[in-house]
């Protein structure tokens, strides 16, 4: 059973959408704590709901492996020329 092109590019485009998205937040989340720790000083995050956190834990789960998938996928590139 193989899967048609079209499928295949679909999900490899929803892959790469999602993968960005969870570098692009983390980017974001960055910045935002970076800035509340010059103005205060200091960062602390509680997040008492367990989906929530369960589901940022997944998302961060998935930005590493993306981040990986790239790297290796970038270093296999530049080794190639």
């Amino acid at each position: 059973m193989t899967l048609t092109p079209a499928f295949s590019r679909r999900m490899r485009f929803v892959f790469h959408t999602l993968g960005l998205s969870c570098l692009g937040g983390a980017i974001f989340l960055q910045a935002l704590v970076f800035a509340d720790i010059l103005q205060h000083g200091y960062f602390m995050a509680v997040e008492q709901n367990p989906a929530i956190l369960g589901f940022e834990m997944a998302l961060t789960v998935f930005a590493i492996i993306y981040f990986i998938y790239l790297y290796q996928r970038l270093m296999r590139q530049s080794s190639k020329r």
